[in-house]
């Protein structure tokens, strides 16, 4: 089962998230949905959901998360 994380970025850096997130082995993959607005969203399975969240918990740039 795959669960999704809608989340919001500076755009500026997406394209950090989403190196960041293909460097941890591609435990997420990661879509746009609204460029200008940096809103996200990061697919990921049951098993690797907490490992990505404790990654977005210790970014070094801010992120909202959508729960």
């Amino acid at each position: 089962m795959k669960t999704e994380i809608l989340a919001q970025v500076a755009p500026c850096n997406i394209d950090f998230l989403s190196k960041i997130l293909e460097g941890y082995d591609n435990l997420g993959v990661l879509s746009t949905i609204n460029p200008s607005d940096g809103q996200v969203i990061i697919r990921v399975t049951e098993d690797s959901f907490p490992e990505v969240m404790e990654i977005l918990d210790h970014l070094p740039f801010d992120i909202k998360i959508f729960r």
